[in-house]
C-alpha cells in the first residue's frame, strides 16, 4: 500500500534538488553577467546582457520552486471521502481500454513529476491539470475523459485512497 506522506516527502525531496539547480544555475549566471571580461566593447557585443537576462530568469524558477514547497509543505492529504469524490490528496488507480492501470497523486500546484514508490511509477499532477481537474468530484467505477488533441483519452476510477 502507498503512502501518501512518503510520496509528498519525495516531492518536497526532489523540488528541493531542482531549487538547488536553479540557484547554481541563477548564481553562475550572474557571475558571467557580471564579470569584467563580458562587459560589452561594442552594441554587438551582447553576452553580458544575455547572461544577465538568464541570471533573471533562473532568479524567478527558484522563486517559483520556493512557492511550490512551500504549498507542499502545508499540504495534508485526508483520507477519501466517497461522499465528496476525488479532491486534492486522493491516490488514484485509473485503468484505460487497454487495461492498462496508471496511479496518480493529485496534488497542490506545481510539483507535476513521476516517483517510484516501490516497484510503481506514480504520477503526480495538481488539480489544475486536465486530467486533475477531470477526476474532480469522480468517484470509484466513474468515467474520467479528456481532449489531448487529436484524440480523447478515457479512463475508469478503478480505486481511490
Amino acid at each position: 500500500m502507498m503512502d501518501k506522506s512518503l510520496l509528498q516527502q519525495q516531492v518536497l525531496e526532489r523540488l528541493a534538488e531542482d531549487l538547488q539547480q536553479a540557484e547554481q544555475a541563477a548564481r553562475t549566471a550572474h557571475e558571467t553577467a557580471t564579470h569584467e571580461e563580458n562587459i560589452a566593447e561594442n552594441k554587438y557585443d551582447t553576452l553580458g546582457l544575455e547572461a544577465a537576462y538568464l541570471a533573471t530568469g533562473q532568479a524567478r524558477r527558484a522563486d517559483a520552486i520556493r512557492q511550490t514547497m512551500a504549498h507542499w509543505r502545508q499540504f495534508r492529504p485526508s483520507p477519501y471521502d466517497a461522499s465528496k469524490g476525488i479532491q486534492i490528496g486522493a491516490l488514484v488507480c485509473l485503468v484505460d481500454a487497454d487495461g492498462k492501470h496508471k496511479q496518480l497523486f493529485l496534488g497542490p500546484k506545481g510539483g507535476s513529476m513521476q516517483l517510484v514508490s516501490g516497484a510503481q511509477l506514480v504520477q503526480v499532477i495538481s488539480g489544475e491539470a486536465p486530467l486533475g481537474r477531470a477526476m474532480l468530484g469522480k468517484c470509484e467505477g466513474d468515467e474520467v475523459s479528456i481532449e489531448v488533441a487529436p484524440n480523447r483519452q478515457q479512463f475508469e476510477v478503478l480505486r481511490v485512497r
